[in-house]
């Protein structure tokens, strides 16, 4: 209802309007035109005109649209932290996880450079991944932006690319153009039967159940947190073996 566009068509007066809604919602869906005239200052024509740019015709639709925008709200049982950090822990007492992570840590180890890529949530750690990798030894760079040429020869890199999905097609299109250079691939993902997963040299999965809000993947990030800190500590180890 609120779109980017009708709400810079509003003037001074209906922007003012607009915030007192934005911050009543549940007081004005049940008011009248006058008692939210004199709340919120404006003149009762100025509601009309107002309820005409949101395609209401009077103020009793507008309160309708608005109920429906409130009922909206979407609700999520989500696990708590302590059930889903027990859930991954146990999942990775094995050897075939150990094995998975010190594949990753030995490739990393022979790379002249680290290359880290995400997108959201995964961009954020990406850049932390980068950050924790260089303060153990290993210089590391975030790629933020998508449009960075590269034209080296990466045939001496790797590439760790995260993503909870392992679907996001802006860091699937990025790692194609990151092989293409010739770097190794190695990728982060929830799911080894992923798209991203199966692009990638080396591919270390987490699989923790994924979660939702409206639109919103909030599916914990712990798990790629732990695995990135334990990959820095395994290539630091590595590096120091080869130096003796």
């Amino acid at each position: 209802m609120f779109t980017n566009e009708v709400i810079a068509s509003f003037n001074d007066l209906e922007m003012l309007l607009y915030k007192y809604v934005m911050q009543h919602k549940e007081k004005v869906v049940y008011m009248r035109i006058r008692d939210l005239a004199d709340e919120s200052h404006v003149s009762t024509s100025t509601i009309m005109r107002f309820c005409r740019k949101l395609h209401c015709d009077g103020f009793s639709e507008f309160k309708v649209k608005l109920k429906l925008l409130l009922d909206e709200k979407p609700n999520m049982k989500v696990k708590s932290g302590q059930h889903v950090l027990a859930e991954f822990f146990e999942r990775i007492q094995n050897e075939r996880f150990t094995s998975k992570l010190e594949d990753a840590a030995e490739a990393i180890s022979k790379a002249n450079h680290v290359y880290f890529i995400g997108i959201g949530s995964s961009g954020a750690l990406a850049e932390y991944g980068a950050r924790y990798l260089s303060s153990l030894g290993t210089f590391s760079t975030y790629l933020k932006d998508w449009y960075f040429p590269i034209h080296a020869d990466l045939h001496d890199c790797v590439t760790v690319a995260l993503s909870v999905s392992g679907e996001s097609g802006i860091t699937l299109s990025h790692i194609h153009k990151l092989k293409e250079k010739g770097s190794e691939i190695l990728s982060i993902t929830n799911n080894m039967q992923s798209t991203i997963a199966k692009a990638s040299d080396n591919n270390v999965s987490y699989y923790v159940t994924e979660e939702f809000f409206a639109e919103s993947n909030v599916t914990t990030q712990i798990p790629v947190i732990y695995i990135l800190e334990e990959l820095a500590r395994k290539v630091y180890e590595i590096r120091n073996r080869k130096k003796i």
